[in-house]
């Protein structure tokens, strides 16, 4: 191996393989022949590899592969079968009104770490932060018994996260952040909508709407998790019910569930 000390490009630098004799001049001028020819190889990839991680952070994984791989026409996208979570914080513009800007931001950072990184864990994707609010899919792959028992489990783990961020805010003098959830099984349009300058890889359709209105029952319900009668009927896992109930928007009522300890 090279020495530490020795640095490709560097005319003063000598050259020399560890423990052994420095690279004659000769040795050196290929060495340098070699490194003018591998740096523009070299910058395309560290340039590509940026570039992936900026799209990842921006649009997500699965919307971002779509971008790279050329889906950039208005108008285009894919009908897909999807676990939906929306979720919102609780009294964020009080907490906004009262708050300073740099607390509010750190505040939404907590809360998005907690529930994106649940989301993440269990093989869902999230779309779009609107606000203080979340929209998520946990795509149908394999059953859809599947994609809803892991948005579930997704749902969980972000309790458990936000609980623990709550303790830590408490110790620190802060209110709690409270939030509610909304869990929804149905088809999506994913793909480009928006002007003809400015497009926004995301998700429309009954489905967003009803699970975004879904979420809007969970303070009139006194509940922190609601689910809809489609994801109640794929899960393996317990759910209470809580009768039907009429969105806002949606022409039939909507049976609605919840988590027993939610």
């Amino acid at each position: 191996m090279l020495r530490p000390s020795a640095k490709l490009g560097t005319e003063h630098a000598p050259l020399s393989w560890a423990g052994t004799r420095p690279f004659d001049r000769e040795e050196t001028a290929r060495l340098h022949e070699v490194e003018r020819f591998a740096v523009t190889p070299l910058a395309v990839l560290a340039e590509r590899a940026a570039l992936t991680a900026l799209l990842d952070a921006y649009l997500g994984r699965r919307s971002a592969a779509r971008v790279r791989a050329g889906a950039l026409t208005r108008g285009t996208g894919e009908t897909i079968r999807a676990a939906l979570l929306y979720a919102d914080l609780r009294n964020f513009t009080a907490l906004s009104e009262t708050s300073e800007p740099a607390v509010v931001i750190a505040a939404l950072d907590a809360w998005f770490d907690r529930l994106a990184g649940a989301i993440h864990a269990f093989g869902g994707e999230v779309l779009k932060f609107i606000g203080d609010g979340v929209l998520a899919i946990f795509p149908v792959s394999g059953s859809p018994g599947e994609a809803c028992d892991a948005a579930l489990r997704a749902v969980t783990a972000a309790r458990a996260g936000m609980a623990h961020l709550d303790e830590t805010r408490q110790a620190e003098g802060l209110p709690p952040l409270s939030f509610g959830v909304a869990l929804h099984l149905g088809d999506i349009l994913w793909g480009n909508i928006g002007a003809a300058d400015r497009l926004d890889f995301t998700a429309i359709g009954p489905a967003v709407n009803l699970v975004s209105r879904l979420e809007g029952l969970c303070r009139p319900l006194g509940r922190s998790v609601l689910i809809s009668g489609a994801v109640a009927e794929t899960t393996s896992m317990p759910l209470l019910p809580l009768g039907e109930h009429s969105l806002r928007g949606i022409v039939a009522p909507c049976a609605v569930f919840t988590l027993p300890d939610a």
